[in-house]
């Protein structure tokens, strides 16, 4: 049997926690190893920017934490409460990441300053800081590149949010090497100048990640480009003649969609329905973050077309119709009769037995006659007659 487009985006959807928790829990390894190799030998160096490196990958240790926690609870299936899913546990995640962060660099300034105006708690950095700091660029890269590829591969902002993480705690220390070959060289402090640097920097790595993940949050749309590819999709589909009111948001590394397509309003509700599953199922196959798409099927352009949700519905239309065509003697021979609803008003399609169509003089008054009875209401905009 061949798995679905939605099934198929569930195995992933596995596979996908699966790897963000294993290449998370081996960055958590490497982070927990260089935070108190980087704490010790601060300390033991005099090295105040290498104290503040490993404050900041005791953070990257506990912002791994947040991501192991959404990870596990974000790729729970929708349930009652949840019935869009649970991914933007990882949107909140990630914005919950980028507050701790800005705590942290706030306080590594704050100390960093008082230091840099107090000569006399000033430190002097010695060749193992040297050493730690260039361990600390090599292994966080490493672990940049291999977090970054999997969130690429599975379009998880979180992972790709944890992934700079890695990378800014790769930067501060080559930072903290600057600081550190200028303090040996007799510019005691540069040292303190390196750690506010490290803050400063850390401060734009938490509004980035937050003001992405609050983007999302108030369901900001996605990129223009995949509007177009969406939109293209859509216009691809044989049965659509234009499209409007598609709108977009992400949840997690997901995103929904919903559009109004508009078909030819003389065919079938279900030939409608039709074309609607054709929309769909293209978009989740074709479009790799779509996860569900609503499609509202139009027979206009209900952006241009005048209002029709003032007019009855079908049993009091017909009684309405009926009564203005009493007077018609060929009216209980009325077979079927459709409804169009367009541009505000209703329009009548009647179906008469084929042996009324006697000549076609007769036919024409006939025509006239229901077509005269409904010339003056202001619902009913028009009667087109079939024999069959």
């Amino acid at each position: 049997m061949t798995d679905t487009p939605k099934s198929v985006k569930n195995n992933s959807a596995n596979s996908r926690r699966r790897e963000i928790v294993k290449v998370t829990l081996i960055g958590s390894a490497v982070d927990l190893s260089l935070g108190v190799a980087k704490i010790i030998f601060g300390f033991a160096a005099h090295s105040q920017a290498l104290v503040a490196d490993g404050i900041h990958s005791i953070s990257d240790l506990i912002t791994d934490g947040f991501v192991l926690y959404a990870a596990a609870h974000g790729s729970r299936e929708a349930d009652e409460d949840h019935p869009y899913g649970h991914k933007r546990i990882e949107t909140v995640a990630t914005v919950g990441l980028g507050i701790a962060l800005l705590a942290v660099a706030v306080g590594i300034a704050y100390d960093a300053t008082e230091r840099l105006f107090n000569p006399e708690r000033l430190l002097q950095p010695g060749i193992a800081a040297l050493v730690v700091a260039a361990i600390s660029v090599v292994s966080k890269e490493i672990i940049y590149h291999y977090s970054m590829t999997i969130a690429r591969k599975y379009r998880s902002e979180m992972l790709r949010a944890n992934a700079w993480h890695s990378r800014s705690d790769a930067i501060s220390s080559v930072i903290v090497i600057v600081g550190v070959i200028g303090t040996m060289a007799g510019l005691d402090y540069l040292d303190a100048i390196a750690a506010i640097g490290v803050a400063l920097m850390i401060i734009k790595i938490a509004w980035d990640l937050m003001w992405s993940s609050l983007r999302e949050l108030v369901d900001t749309g996605l990129e223009p480009e995949r509007i177009e590819l969406i939109s293209k999709i859509i216009k691809s589909i044989d049965g659509v003649s234009a499209l409007h009111m598609l709108r977009t948001r992400r949840m997690g590394g997901d995103a929904l969609a919903d559009v109004h397509i508009q078909v030819n309003p003389s065919i079938s509700v279900s030939e409608g329905h039709h074309i609607s599953e054709a929309v769909r199922s293209m978009l989740i196959r074709e479009v790799e973050e779509l996860t569900d798409v609503t499609v509202h099927i139009d027979t206009e352009d209900d952006q241009a077309a005048r209002r029709t949700h003032d007019l009855p519905l079908r049993t009091e239309a017909i009684r309405r119709a009926m009564e203005r065509f009493k007077h018609i003697d060929e009216v209980d021979d009325i077979e079927q009769m459709t409804l169009h609803y367009l541009d505000g008003k209703i329009q009548l399609v009647l179906l008469l037995p084929l042996s009324l169509a006697k000549d076609v003089e007769s036919t024409r008054n006939l025509v006239r006659q229901f077509q005269d009875a409904i010339k003056d209401d202001p619902q009913i905009s028009a009667v087109e007659i079939h024999f069959g």
